[in-house]
């Protein structure tokens, strides 16, 4: 892909703009409060998710997340010209919200807002770093497709979208098809594997109209083809449609498959594992960055596999300002390999 352009953005997010809440738990909380299986998503209304955190207890750390606000923060702090589609609330938690986005760089201008309360998502984290996911959209799931609008993305030059949109198919219909229209490559995260379990079909039908680049793990990729195989058989099946595959294998790296290439990304060993929420959104954030400045595949790859690292390393999805530097310096390195 060209490493510059004229247009206004290098990447638009669409997505949900959720508020995350998170809280250490063990194991034994899970079996007992919180029905449903360990490391996966489930959308929950206002009153459970009050319910989890006074169960919880103690310290709940709140900071913003979203899975393609978290890749599209991460591509901004690395040095994207970034904007973001999705709908806030109109309280005090979608005011912090928005802040944090345009103070970290980003453009702020093409956000909806509601006057709902800001969606909010509970991630009880585990010993060995894994999260549960609890999510109350709030005012994100009240985004019309009647209120997405060429405007949106004009200037945008690639436009990533978040599994977890795919809950509302009639919205990731009107997104995907208004991105097309304004020119926008497109990439998709399949976000978790309760969303490919409910939207197998409309990913398979987009696959076939073309996406630029899907990011997956190998338990998104087993829902998608309906069976367990290695990562990189996964990918390769992926790429079959034409487009880039990223199947992310955690602590284990990734393949990343485009064409006749297989590379196997290696992965970059965290000195302590606190809270691997936000982790894949990173790697995406890496690799975006990376591709749209038109490093190899291998090199955009380890930058993802960089900030994949870094971000386990702390609580939430956002990397702590101070280590942003040599974050970034790493990166640039790599976009000259």
């Amino acid at each position: 892909m060209a490493t510059s352009s004229s247009a206004p953005f290098d990447l638009i997010g669409v997505g949900n703009p959720i508020m995350d809440l998170l809280a250490h738990v063990d194991d034994a909380f899970l079996r007992t409060h919180v029905a449903g299986d360990k490391g996966g998503m489930v959308l929950v209304d206002h009153a459970d998710i009050a319910a989890l955190v006074q169960k919880v207890g103690g310290q709940v750390a709140m900071m913003p997340g979203g899975s393609a606000a978290n890749a599209t923060l991460g591509a901004t702090r690395l040095g994207l010209r970034t904007t973001y589609l999705g709908k806030i609330g109109g309280d005090p938690t979608a005011d912090a919200y928005l802040s944090n986005f345009t103070a970290a760089g980003g453009d702020g201008s093409r956000f909806k807002r509601a006057t709902l309360p800001n969606g909010r998502c509970l991630s009880l984290v585990t010993p060995d770093g894994q999260r549960t996911l609890r999510t109350h959209l709030g005012a994100a799931m009240t985004l019309h497709p009647d209120e997405i609008t060429a405007a949106d993305f004009a200037g945008a030059r690639h436009a990533h979208i978040e599994g977890y949109l795919l809950f509302n198919p009639a919205l990731a219909d009107k997104v995907v098809a208004t991105a097309r229209a304004a020119g926008c490559t497109l990439s998709i995260d399949l976000a978790s594997f309760e969303v490919v379990n409910v939207a197998r079909d409309w990913i398979l039908g987009q696959l076939r109209q073309g996406v630029h680049v899907i990011f997956a793990n190998e338990d998104e990729a087993g829902a998608l083809f309906q069976r367990r195989d290695d990562y990189a058989k996964f990918a390769r099946e992926i790429a079959a449609y034409g487009g880039i595959a990223a199947v992310k294998m955690g602590k284990d790296g990734a393949w990343i498959a485009h064409g006749t290439e297989l590379h196997r990304i290696a992965p970059v060993k965290a000195e302590r594992v606190v809270d691997t929420t936000g982790a894949g959104d990173s790697w995406a954030a890496g690799f975006l960055y990376g591709h749209l400045r038109g490093a190899s595949l291998p090199a955009a790859g380890a930058i993802g596999s960089i900030l994949g690292c870094e971000t386990v390393q702390h609580l939430g999805a956002a990397i702590p300002d101070v280590h942003w530097p040599r974050v970034r310096e790493t990166a640039a390195a790599l976009l000259r390999t």
